[in-house]
């Protein structure tokens, strides 16, 4: 079994107060404790909190517009089990394209700020953690409550029979 922590969209900087970077590690630690991996979907903004995150679980990070990080690449893909994974900030426009062209099952992504856990018609998965920092509430649906901003970051889970479960965890607004 392998379960990965999902975030994005952290945008901490060395000019935010001191306490929302401790205090974010504090509930990720908690949140990611059983984890194996940290996937960051890009807007972490600045190295020393990727530092922080590595001391939770070793780390995977894609690079935003934002980040002033140094090293890191726009898209990246590994293998987990049965599943090729790929991560990127921003979806691209053409999604089954880009699924066949980089043989995905998963694409893990962020920028929307906005928590979504989707299938699509070609039979893949789309997983944004939505930010634990800046969130943005869902389009409201007809019939539906009006959504509200919750921060949030996304557990996966894939067990020995290749059964995904993934899990969106709302964390208190730091």
């Amino acid at each position: 079994m392998v379960k990965l922590g999902i975030i994005s969209d952290t945008h901490i900087t060395k000019n935010d107060e001191p306490n929302i970077a401790e205090t974010l590690i504090n509930q990720l630690k908690e949140v990611f404790k059983d984890v194996d991996e940290i996937i960051h979907a890009g807007d972490v903004c600045e190295p020393f909190f990727l530092e922080d995150l590595k001391n939770i679980a070793p780390i995977r990070c894609v690079k935003s517009d934002l980040d002033e990080i140094t090293g890191l690449e726009t898209f990246i893909k590994f293998h987990v089990e049965n599943y090729n994974i790929g991560v990127i900030h921003k979806k691209p426009d053409n999604l089954e394209d880009f699924f066949k062209r980089n043989n995905l099952h998963i694409l893990i992504f962020g920028h929307t700020h906005q928590p979504l856990i989707a299938g699509t018609p070609y039979n893949t998965l789309l997983i944004n953690p939505g930010s634990p920092t800046k969130p943005k509430a869902p389009i409201p649906k007809r019939g539906f409550e009006k959504p509200i901003a919750r921060p949030s970051v996304i557990t996966l889970k894939i067990d020995e029979d290749n059964i995904l479960s993934t899990f969106v965890i709302n964390i208190k607004k730091t």
